[in-house]
């Protein structure tokens, strides 16, 4: 079933993140934009020349016609459509893609305020799949624009900016992924009953059950077999496939039930392509 996201809480969060992101890149020094960031070959710039490009193409701009064939870590033709970006800004000053990505995101802002809740439920190719809506693209947009401030953020060592309304919404977008990861990535066996806390700004808890399939459910009716316990910002890091689980096992990462099992569940967990 396709999602129908609210517009106006959906473009709320975009123009509050896209500040964010404006804000962030004031006044970074040279040296910060060259930092290498968690994502294979991109710096602090190749960051903002990613979140550039994909907000310029959904402007309307031309795909740059660039090479990325001599990059070995681009897995799918979505990675590689937004590499091109990043490659095309490659010799371009920091201070100048800024300029760049501040202008397109009040050209989209404009778009999106013009637009109404039927287009916002329009059909729509999204990265999550072809029959979404154009909301769901939206809210897509806010989640990745919200990691990547954040793998900036990790990078520079500057801290986590948990504003409950971003992680709500990039927690409704992790959400629908949960079933997919207990069951296909981690692996869990029929009969396991996964209970995953986060804590923060935002607590939740999720509880899934593997039968056939794994799913989500609001309760089980015995205890459950497998239980791990986060912070919600490293479980995004996680998902995103963003840092390695392993030191955080036993520290930020807390182990319930069968402790082998939640393990694996653990060090499972990442879902994007």
């Amino acid at each position: 079933m396709a999602t129908i996201v609210d517009i106006g809480p959906a473009v709320d969060l975009l123009e509050q993140e896209w500040g964010a992101v404006a804000d962030l890149y004031a006044g970074f020094t040279e040296e910060q934009y060259a930092t290498p960031t968690c994502l294979p070959g991109w710096t602090v710039k190749d960051q903002l020349a990613h979140m550039t490009g994909v907000e310029a193409m959904l402007d309307g701009a031309p795909t740059p016609d660039v090479d990325v064939s001599h990059l070995t870590h681009l897995r799918n033709d979505v990675a590689r459509m937004g590499e091109v970006w990043v490659e095309d800004m490659r010799r371009v000053p920091g201070p100048e893609i800024l300029d760049r990505f501040r202008d397109v995101t009040q050209k989209r802002l404009v778009t999106l305020r013009a637009m109404s809740q039927s287009d916002f439920d329009a059909p729509s190719w999204t990265p999550a799949g072809p029959d979404e809506t154009y909301g769901r693209f939206m809210r897509i947009r806010h989640y990745d624009t919200f990691m990547h401030e954040h793998d900036v953020r990790a990078a520079l060592g500057l801290a986590d900016r948990d504003e409950p309304g971003a992680v709500r919404s990039a927690l409704d977008e992790t959400e629908p992924a949960l079933g997919y990861i207990v069951g296909r990535k981690a692996s869990m066996p029929a009969g396991s009953r996964v209970r995953i806390e986060l804590i923060g700004s935002v607590p939740a808890v999720y509880l899934v059950e593997v039968g056939d399939r794994a799913q989500v459910v609001e309760e089980f009716i015995d205890d459950p077999t497998v239980g791990i316990s986060m912070p919600t910002m490293l479980f995004f890091r996680l998902t995103g496939g963003r840092e390695d689980p392993f030191p955080h096992i036993g520290n930020d990462i807390v182990l319930l039930g069968d402790e082998v099992a939640a393990t694996q569940l653990a060090t499972h967990l990442t879902f994007t392509i």
